[in-house]
């Protein structure tokens, strides 16, 4: 800071990052779209071989660009939740769920609410599901992908979902002997 400068009030400090995540292509969506700039190479191929390579090279440089321009990142602070293009303050973010699995496929198909806020990759199996208990958002919880389920739930004070099927049952077992009285 210089001296003599008066502080810009309007510049918070950042509050440092407990966890963070870019949900980049893995290779297979690198190969995939190799394969869509040939086809374009391919396509401009009859009119000349330097047409096709620069069709090609072209069309996988801005497939490329598509991709790292929309890699979403997850980010965890004290302060905040930021996940893709939406981000929550802390207080608002109630349990938190990690899945794998068959327990991930269920949460992305079959057990997905319509009006969940969704950042699924299809390229990353785990998810974790954030829940949002601000009574102003009609968003019920959030759903995003993730490559490292168990530090996104740990850094949100959640479990993965196999440990809170464990608490579950044992709840069930403890409660099971009293109403049998």
């Amino acid at each position: 800071m210089l001296v003599g400068m008066p502080e810009n009030p309007s510049v918070a400090p950042h509050a440092p990052v407990i966890f963070q995540e870019k949900l980049r292509p893995n290779w297979a969506i690198w190969l995939v779209a190799l394969g869509l700039g040939a086809t374009a190479g391919v396509a401009f191929f009859p009119i000349g071989a330097q047409w096709g390579i620069t069709a090609g090279l072209i069309a996988f440089a801005l497939i490329a660009f598509a991709f790292i321009a929309n890699t979403p990142t997850i980010e965890v602070t004290a302060d905040t939740v930021r996940v893709g293009r939406a981000s929550i303050e802390r207080q608002y973010v109630g349990e938190v769920t990690g899945y794998r699995g068959s327990a991930a496929y269920h949460q992305r198909g079959p057990g997905l609410n319509g009006i969940a806020f969704m950042n699924i990759r299809g390229w990353i199996d785990p998810v974790v599901r954030i829940e949002i208990t601000d009574e102003r958002d009609a968003t019920p919880y959030w759903l995003t992908s993730t490559r490292r389920p168990e530090e996104l739930t740990a850094a949100l004070g959640g479990v993965m979902s196999q440990f809170r099927e464990v608490e579950e049952t044992q709840d069930q077992a403890s409660e099971s002997p009293a109403d049998s009285e």
